[in-house]
């Protein structure tokens, strides 16, 4: 029987069996641990807004204002997204104003802070690329060179998660 694999299913066959080797051997957990050995500090809202701010402006400066970033309880990463970035656009006079907003997922509070930067940069990267193409992931390698590793190593957390059902940072 082959172990199904939900968030790898678009990398490689090669990649997907050497996780199921290590999640096989009961290792993913620890091999997690060891290359991303403490959570970051940033545990409430307004510690998450600065720490988006600060990436927005110093790499999307001209982007538009966001308005609120908060930890989510109510996202659930199997049916949805790791964060959301939602636009509210209101006619005030006559312009049109956008409101932005990003949540992430409340179980983010406590990983390491690359998983937390590449869920933030993934995020304000909406805010000038909607769609995810080329473009898109050019501008998050931008913001965050090591991008698709920390995808990967996110997406290898969650199938962690899902087959050993212990959080490896939260009782630290």
């Amino acid at each position: 029987m082959t172990t199904d694999l939900p968030y790898l299913r678009s990398y490689p066959p090669s990649l997907q069996d050497q996780a199921r080797h290590v999640l096989g051997l009961g290792q993913l957990g620890a091999v997690l641990l060891r290359k991303y050995p403490q959570p970051h500090a940033v545990r409430s809202d307004k510690a998450l807004y600065d720490y988006a701010t600060e990436l927005k402006s110093r790499y999307l400066r001209n982007a538009g204002t966001v308005n609120k970033v908060v930890f989510d309880s109510k996202i659930h990463v199997v049916r949805h997204a790791l964060g959301l970035h939602t636009s509210v656009s209101r006619v005030q006079g006559n312009r049109l104003a956008a409101k932005h907003e990003i949540r992430i997922a409340a179980m983010f509070k406590q990983v390491p802070d690359e998983f937390l930067r590449m869920i933030v940069v993934h995020e304000l990267a909406h805010l000038r690329e909607k769609d995810h193409d080329k473009a898109f992931y050019q501008l998050c390698e931008h913001m965050e060179p090591q991008y698709h590793q920390y995808e990967l190593d996110v997406r290898l957390y969650l199938t962690h998660l899902e087959h050993a059902g212990e959080r490896l940072w939260a009782a630290q």
